[in-house]
């Protein structure tokens, strides 16, 4: 019997073929497999990539973590009885440290009423000690300080303000900062800052999950960007490492930077750190870094003499310094801080009655941003040059050394005002355009310079004309002839006649030479201090060679000139090329009696802590009698009351004695004035860069604008000391027998001993009221 038996496997259709159990295991194996191996990799790479991030965060943690530039600040300004300054340049000098109107009690205020001056001191630490706060009142009359006297604080007959800080030598990133330590800001700084961006910050990994989720929900809520979830230490990360884009490799290795930097450092030093990292605004091209340069940037203050709604507007910007900025969108910038006082009242870290007050005050910011930019670039590139002799450029750039310079802001201000002032008006059309003028200030004794102008643009940063514009210097090289013949008194006294006649030189090869006058004349025999107060060409090529072309050179290098001097005779005529701080080096040493005093602009350097590194001191080398020069002195007074100079008593006043020389170059391509008053000596030029013509001498051109600088400052007369060996006699310039029936035309004149004339007669009471004026302020 056939018996029909179903089959026990299902049907299959042609072709196909069932998966088995072995051949689904194998395929899961397979997947986890390649999962395991997929996440060793991933693993070795992550691990890695952490040893690499690790060592980038401690790298540059444990290393030095700011390049913070060199300040640079002016002289402090010295507050007594008797101190010459006058009301509106105190003023200025005030606002240019940051001290702002208001009731003359807070630290950094002022109050003015007319001469009268009420001033709140900060204070400052100066490396010879430091100077306490005090409150000062004090009375202007006539450019004087009189009525000084201190009202709070410990007494002193001098005060120093804290100096002006005038400008810096920055980082190649250009960001700048005050570093801060965490033990001196205000202690409601962090405590505000960590209450508005990140709560939890002493709890928290460097990164808060619970914040992420939280900012999340808000701006899911919002529909925009309302709240951000990132912790100071992943903000410090992003700033101090990372760039600012916005993807999700970036976020990622902040976390992973986040969590390493909180493994390996104390929350103290991240604070402090962040503190002295946060992005707080821009300026120019410089960056505000950090709340210790935010508060001066915006307050003028130092962060330890903040206010509670200044706390609240800085904390409030951290959110975003351009949006918020208080001088571009200040009622932005009031919501914003007022917010940020809300928050620290509801923290508990102000009471509702200070919080109330806190947000009725205005924003307190000050009227000028008080910042590092470099304010008188052509200053500060000389500070430079000289700091180069000392160090080096990276430590400048990046050590955060204090250097206290020589720079006085109020003469300064008066320099650059008779610079822009004065040039519009010294010539019409084209050619005012293209002049450019710069001024150099010295004082007197000390060779300190005071003030620099490189251009009619005081604030270009560019070509510096007072450094880097050799150019031929003209009748200003005559006093150094001049000096060379009167060190040998045998020959040469200012009564020796020198002849005023023209003459032709030949030479080897066959080339000729004749030099002429300015005027084209010719005088004959002239005295000696006439030919120079009148500025002759002729005597003073003709005493030139007589004494020696290489005699002169040598006085001209012993007072300062170290590049090379011609050999020609042009060269008595002021071939030679000089720029005009050279020049006011060499007659720095005519200003002093005969003293090679290298001009300085720096006083002090110290470390970022205040310990002192270099002192810049007083140096002096006797390099020509003093008798000689106090001769060659009395002739350049004459200059100015007799000679080519005495066009600058259109604007200074009478009765300050002056001594000085013009200079002028062919086709008055350079105009040049030196000169000097008791006080100050200061050297002017005027011409144009692509050294085209002009049609300024220099009794027209740069006289003119060093006048005006000299008419605007408080100082006193040129009075010279007698030196021993130097005797006055009356001269007749008429080589008449003087007698005292015959005394008009007399002349008192000094004499180095054994050169004085043999006929002495003494005149009284017949001198001309012209001369008489003279002689009186020759010795006033």
């Amino acid at each position: 019997m056939t018996t029909n038996r179903s089959s026990s496997k299902p049907n299959r259709k042609p072709g196909k073929k069932r998966p088995g159990k072995n051949s689904q295991n194998g395929r899961r194996s397979w997947f986890w497999k390649i999962f395991i191996r997929a996440s060793v990799v991933a693993l070795v790479l992550l691990a890695c990539w952490m040893v690499y991030l690790d060592a980038v965060v401690t790298s540059r943690f444990e290393g030095r973590r700011f390049e913070v530039p060199s300040r640079v600040y002016a002289r402090p300004l010295e507050l007594y009885n008797g101190a010459g300054v006058s009301s509106g340049a105190l003023q200025r000098e005030l606002e240019l440290a940051g001290y702002r109107k208001g009731n003359g009690t807070t630290p950094g205020t002022y109050r003015r009423n007319g001469g009268h001056f009420v001033i709140s001191t900060r204070g400052f630490h100066f490396p010879d000690g430091k100077e306490p706060e005090r409150t000062l009142s004090l009375n202007i009359y006539g450019d004087r300080i009189q009525d000084f006297s201190v009202t709070s604080g410990a007494s002193a007959s001098i005060v120093r303000l804290k100096p002006a800080r005038i400008g810096g030598i920055y980082p190649a990133h250009k960001e700048d900062r005050i570093l801060v330590q965490l033990e001196e800001v205000p202690e409601l700084l962090p405590l505000a800052l960590m209450a508005i961006e990140d709560r939890d910050y002493y709890d928290h990994i460097g990164v808060a999950p619970l914040s992420i989720a939280r900012a999340m929900l808000a701006n899911i809520r919002a529909g925009r960007i309302v709240q951000g979830g990132s912790t100071l230490t992943q903000q410090l990360v992003k700033n101090f490492f990372l760039t600012r884009d916005q993807t999700l490799v970036r976020k990622g290795n902040e976390a992973l930077m986040s969590i390493l930097l909180e493994m390996h450092f104390d929350k103290d030093d991240i604070l402090e750190t962040y503190l002295n990292e946060v992005y707080l605004g821009q300026a120019g091209t410089r960056s505000i870094n950090g709340f210790g340069l935010a508060s001066q940037f915006y307050f003028g203050e130092s962060l330890t003499d903040l206010e509670i709604h200044q706390i609240a507007l800085l904390v409030a910007m951290v959110k975003g310094p351009s949006y918020y900025n208080p001088r571009r969108h200040p009622e932005r910038a009031t919501r914003r801080r007022n917010l940020v006082i809300s928050e620290m009242e509801d923290a508990g870290l102000v009471d509702t009655a200070v919080a109330e007050q806190a947000r009725g005050l205005p924003l307190g910011v000050s009227a000028k941003p008080s910042y590092s930019e470099n304010r008188y670039p052509a200053y500060i590139d000389l500070v430079r040059r000289h700091l180069s002799r000392d160090y080096k450029e990276e430590d400048l750039r990046s050590e955060g050394l204090r250097i206290f310079t020589t720079l006085n802001p109020a003469i300064q201000f008066s320099a650059e005002r008779a610079v822009t002032d004065t040039l519009p008006r010294l010539a019409g059309g084209e050619t005012a355009k293209a002049l450019e003028a710069t001024l150099v200030v010295t004082a007197k004794d000390t060779g300190e310079v005071l003030a620099l102008v490189g251009g009619r643009d005081p604030q270009f940063a560019g070509f510096n004309r007072a450094l880097d514009a050799n150019r031929p210097i003209g009748s200003l090289i005559k006093p150094f002839t001049y000096l060379t013949a009167l060190e040998q008194p045998d020959d040469y006294t200012l009564m020796t006649p020198v002849l005023d006649k023209s003459f032709t030189l030949e030479f080897e090869n066959g080339k000729r030479w004749q030099p002429k006058n300015y005027d084209g004349k010719e005088r004959g025999e002239v005295p000696l201090h006439l030919a120079l107060s009148k500025s002759y060409n002729l005597p003073a090529v003709r005493v030139g060679l007589d004494v020696g072309i290489p005699a002169v050179r040598k006085t001209l290098q012993d007072f300062g000139v170290v590049t090379p001097i011609s050999e020609y005779p042009s060269m008595l005529l002021g071939s030679v090329a000089m720029s005009p701080v050279t020049v006011a080096q060499i007659y720095q040493g005519l200003a002093t009696g005969g003293f090679n005093t290298p001009l300085r602009t720096i006083r002090e350097v110290t470390d970022a802590r205040g310990e002192a590194l270099s002192r810049y001191s007083l140096e002096v080398d006797q390099v020509a009698d003093p008798a000689a020069v106090h001769l060659l002195q009395y002739a350049m007074q004459e200059t100015m009351q007799e000679g080519t100079g005495r066009s600058a008593y259109h604007t200074v006043p009478d009765e300050l004695s002056l001594a000085g020389k013009t200079g002028t170059t062919d086709d008055g391509r350079d105009s040049w004035f030196a000169g000097f008053s008791g006080d100050l000596l200061a050297v002017a030029w005027v011409g144009r860069d692509d050294n085209g013509p002009t049609v300024l001498t220099g009794a027209t051109g740069a006289l003119p604008v060093w006048s005006r600088f000299m008419a605007q400052v408080p100082q006193h007369g040129f009075s010279p000391v007698v030196p021993d060996g130097v005797s006055y006699h009356w001269v007749n310039p008429e080589k008449q027998a003087l007698t005292d029936q015959n005394c008009d035309n007399a002349r008192l004149l000094p004499f180095i001993s054994g050169s004085e004339p043999t006929d002495k007669v003494t005149c009284s009471g017949n001198l001309t009221r012209k001369i008489q004026g003279w002689f009186e302020g020759l010795f006033q």
